[in-house]
């Protein structure tokens, strides 16, 4: 099963969200503050990771750019902050998804279940079908595999959501898609969230 990185200086709530995760069979490690959640990331393999933005010594933010810098599996973000900024400096510096507290157990499972599920057959299929193929739109580079891209030979870091839709916008040229579309895609139907996050990323 996953293993997940819990990140939250307040010990009721991340108590509460492993027994949440350790019910659905998921290997739990939890985390008061930013330095401790980089060392766990450093030596464990994760699947995924929810980051409190408040904490100690780091905020969420910045810990979500540093694992960003090194990893690619799903990051969510657990919060009581609900301002637009905020949810969208969160998403642009990687994170690929929002959940506000006080949350409901069985929608921060569900929204777990589908980011762990879209991770795996991105992973998996992509290594199954692409054998190095690299996606070229003018002086773009688009490669899949390692999901890496580059514009003019320089790469550009990009958060997940936002290289699925370059990536999926590369394979359909010069066809035009809707906002309903594009989430049903990338995000997927079993997705729990907003459709508006297309906009967020686009």
């Amino acid at each position: 099963m996953a293993e997940i990185l819990v990140v939250d200086d307040e010990a009721a709530i991340a108590d509460l969200v492993e027994v949440c995760l350790k019910n659905e069979g998921y290997t739990v490690y939890k985390c008061g503050s930013g330095e401790a959640a980089l060392t766990c990331v450093a030596r464990q393999h994760l699947d995924l990771a929810i980051l409190d933005v408040m904490l100690p010594d780091l905020d969420g933010f910045t810990l979500c750019q540093k694992i960003r810098e090194e990893h690619l599996f799903p990051i969510l973000m657990l919060t009581a902050r609900v301002e637009d900024m905020d949810k969208i400096m969160g998403l642009t510096l990687g994170a690929d998804d929002y959940i506000t507290k006080p949350f409901n157990p069985l929608e921060l499972v569900a929204r777990v279940k589908a980011h762990l599920a879209r991770y795996q057959r991105l992973t998996q299929g992509g290594q199954r079908a692409e054998n190095g193929q690299v996606i070229r739109v003018a002086d773009v580079e688009i490669y899949p595999q390692s999901w890496k891209v580059y514009k003019a030979g320089r790469e550009l870091k990009m958060p997940n959501r936002e290289f699925e839709l370059l990536k999926f916008l590369a394979e359909h040229p010069n066809i035009v898609f809707s906002k309903d579309r594009l989430f049903e895609t990338i995000w997927g139907f079993d997705y729990v969230g907003e459709t508006n996050a297309v906009d967020v990323y686009i």
